[in-house]
């Protein structure tokens, strides 16, 4: 047997998030269906760096299983991407150590999302999201500042959750301006489920007035969800790369 490291990138717009759900299209779903047909059975193992939500899509997801002995790399990339749909590609097939694990093993993740400022772009609009009025972005990166380092993140996901254990070590947190968008970059060893989403809802209110930064950096001591702003739209998060001690 031969432990084996995907890179998939993904259009999540017409996913119900990475993990398989009964009746739902999801990346997983349609991965394992494509395995089934390329290996000829079920693959174990298999794991994946980051979970993405709903919407959410990923230029550098990764994804580790456990194959047989002989595997091609350059022949299991085209027979999956002869076999996937359109908006899911494996990039890259590579062996690596056995014992290999795409989640346990990644040090950390990083996402980006991203707002258009200008006139409304038909060719962005399923990848920005267009605010419009003006934005104090000075304090929008104030607050991206102050979420460096480790926090208490449970305003930032939702109430009803699996999580046990809120703390997250942010190690970016910036927003970047790129031309008309405005880019919000944030790494850390893991999130929570939307956390990204409700840190830009959030430090949006900051933008716009409606919380001062001090009250923003409140929320990083375990403040309640209600106390944060709300969960932005999914279609402008992406999963821009994951981080092994090896890379």
């Amino acid at each position: 047997m031969a432990t084996v490291r995907l890179d998939l990138e993904y259009d999540g717009s017409q996913f119900a998030g990475w993990a398989a759900q009964p009746n739902r299209r999801t990346v997983e779903g349609v991965l394992r269906d494509a395995l089934r047909v390329v290996v000829r059975g079920e693959v174990t193992d298999l794991r994946v760096a980051g979970r993405t939500d709903a919407g959410v899509s990923a230029t550098a997801q990764v994804v580790s299983l456990v194959l047989p002995d002989g595997f091609d790399p350059y022949r299991l990339r085209e027979a999956l991407n002869g076999t996937l749909p359109d908006d899911v590609a494996v990039r890259q097939v590579a062996a690596v150590a056995d014992g290999f694990d795409a989640r346990s093993d990644a040090l950390s993740r990083a996402y980006e999302y991203r707002l258009l400022l200008g006139p409304r772009s038909p060719l962005r609009r399923e990848r920005v999201l267009r605010i419009r009025g003006v934005l104090d972005v000075a304090a929008m990166r104030e607050a991206a500042a102050r979420t460096v380092g480790q926090h208490n993140f449970i305003a930032f996901t939702p109430t009803q959750t699996e999580h046990v254990f809120f703390d997250r070590t942010v190690l970016v947190c910036d927003w970047q301006q790129r031309g008309d968008e405005l880019v919000f970059v944030v790494e850390a060893n893991a999130f929570l489920r939307n956390m990204v989403r409700v840190l830009v809802g959030t430090m949006l209110q900051v933008g716009r007035g409606a919380m001062r930064v001090a009250q923003y950096e409140a929320l990083l001591d375990g403040a309640p969800r209600d106390a944060a702003g709300p969960t932005a739209p999914a279609h402008p998060l992406t999963l821009v790369g994951v981080r092994y001690a090896s890379s």
